[in-house]
């Protein structure tokens, strides 16, 4: 399998996907949108963007590939350097097409990336399509009638007045049907006005009371001090992983001493107890703190992407 295709299938799991020394996919999530000139609505959908600059191997794609096609993490990312170079060498002469993912051109040394527009990536959306609506063309078909009645005008016989009469009646009954439809349309639709109306003063009254609202408790309960943690913290620098669990809390320990925010962050599929140095709900922190551990630390930290 192509290197592209082990890409694609992260893109739908993860928000960041890096190759090494070549340059990290990264998704925004984008609101459904209407493309007035084209009469077509869009679902929610994931963006594809490509930054030059995040080449450091966060471990990511080699453990995929490792875990998928059963092979050492070693080998692994020898054939992502393999790959590597020869989309640099395709790109010395003509444009690199990665399917599902999108196409890359080098101009005056720069890789410029343009999105596959054809695959959402975005999970929940899965099997949305774009919506088309046509053009109603009401003042074209006027026109059409209009030229057609100058051409060929009706000639109205006693006969032809008879049947315009009983077309008349029966054109007025249909339009009253319709009018006692259509009012009763607007009496339902200014009923359900007035029920949400009506529903949202009472909520408001409703917040009101409890807003102004005292309560007075003869004989509290003791304070309970619980401590929350607000964001989800899905970004973790990893230390290690050990097949001892006895090597893994020395390494805990260790790394606390040293003023990190370390802990055990479970048991992976291959059995291996994995420690981070820390954890971060920022990607943008995280990444920055890889940084500088792999410079001054450790070169083979990496970065684990999921949330425990």
């Amino acid at each position: 399998m192509k290197l592209a295709n082990y890409i694609s299938d992260l893109l739908y799991r993860y928000e960041c996907v890096i190759v090494p020394n070549f340059g990290g996919f990264v998704t925004n999530n984008k609101s459904a949108k209407i493309d007035e000139a084209k009469h077509t609505l869009q679902p929610p959908f994931k963006q594809i963007t490509f930054n030059s600059h995040l080449i450091n191997n966060d471990g990511l794609l080699a453990n995929y590939i490792a875990s998928t096609d059963k092979i050492s993490y070693e080998c692994a990312l020898n054939f992502i350097q393999f790959e590597i170079e020869s989309w640099q060498n395709k790109l010395k002469s003509q444009e690199l097409f990665l399917n599902d993912i999108g196409s890359f051109d080098l101009i005056d040394g720069k890789l410029i990336f343009e999105p596959y527009q054809k695959i959402n990536y975005l999970t929940s959306s899965f099997g949305l399509n774009n919506i088309v609506s046509h053009e109603i063309k009401r003042e074209t078909y006027k026109k059409q009638v209009l030229k057609l009645e100058e051409k060929a005008p009706l000639l109205i016989t006693p006969e032809s007045k008879k049947a315009q009469n009983y077309l008349k009646y029966a054109a007025i009954f249909v339009i009253g049907l319709s009018a006692i439809g259509f009012g009763g349309k607007l009496y339902k639709d200014n009923q359900n006005k007035q029920l949400v109306v009506a529903a949202k003063k009472q909520q408001e009254i409703i917040e009101q009371k409890i807003e102004s609202a005292t309560f007075v408790i003869s004989k509290p309960l003791p304070t309970l001090n619980l401590e929350i943690e607000k964001q989800k913290k899905g970004f973790h620098v990893i230390a290690g992983a050990f097949r001892f669990p006895e090597n893994a809390d020395r390494k805990v320990k260790q790394l606390l001493n040293e003023g990190y925010q370390a802990r055990i962050l479970g048991v992976n599929k291959w059995g291996l107890s994995v420690v981070s140095y820390e954890s971060y709900s920022d990607r943008e922190d995280a990444y920055t703190k890889l940084a500088e551990i792999k410079n001054s630390v450790e070169k083979k930290a990496w970065m684990l992407i999921q949330e425990f």
